[in-house]
């Protein structure tokens, strides 16, 4: 039986690991959510930016974050007064999904367990609802 179960866990983990997307490299401007390839494709908004290469680097305000550095993390500056980028929660986009707000959402394979999070609309590539361990859940890949 425990052979059935780690055999199990191992294909579990493996499957979930798989889903993850290694070449999207996560970013933040002011506590939201975007990436690299958003912030290359608009630099005349970046005032600065700083790459953290891992987890441990990563400053007490950017902590929280830590499940998503695995591959590199970058945050970014936004130029003052510029305010154009479209912006929503993850309880927001599940509510539009007629899913209950506090249901965690995946980005490209990573769970997003807070729904407060806010995330860039630049991002928003597909989504879809999906049954994930019996529950209705939100994923969202940032391709289009």
């Amino acid at each position: 039986m425990k052979k059935l179960l780690y055999s199990f866990l191992l294909l579990s983990s493996a499957t979930l690991f798989a889903q993850q997307n290694p070449s999207i490299k996560f970013a933040v401007a002011n506590n939201i959510i975007g990436t690299v390839d958003m912030f290359n494709a608009k630099k005349a908004i970046v005032q600065s930016s700083k790459v953290y290469s891992n987890a441990a680097n990563l400053p007490q305000n950017l902590k929280k974050y830590s499940f998503i550095s695995s591959q590199g993390f970058t945050e970014y500056k936004i130029k003052s007064g510029y305010e154009g980028l479209d912006r929503i929660s993850l309880a927001d986009l599940n509510t539009q999904h007629d899913i209950p707000a506090d249901t965690p959402v995946f980005i490209e394979g990573y769970e997003f367990t807070d729904t407060n999070t806010v995330v860039y609309g630049d991002i928003l590539g597909k989504m879809e609802a999906k049954n994930h361990n019996g529950r209705k859940t939100l994923f969202i890949s940032t391709a289009r």
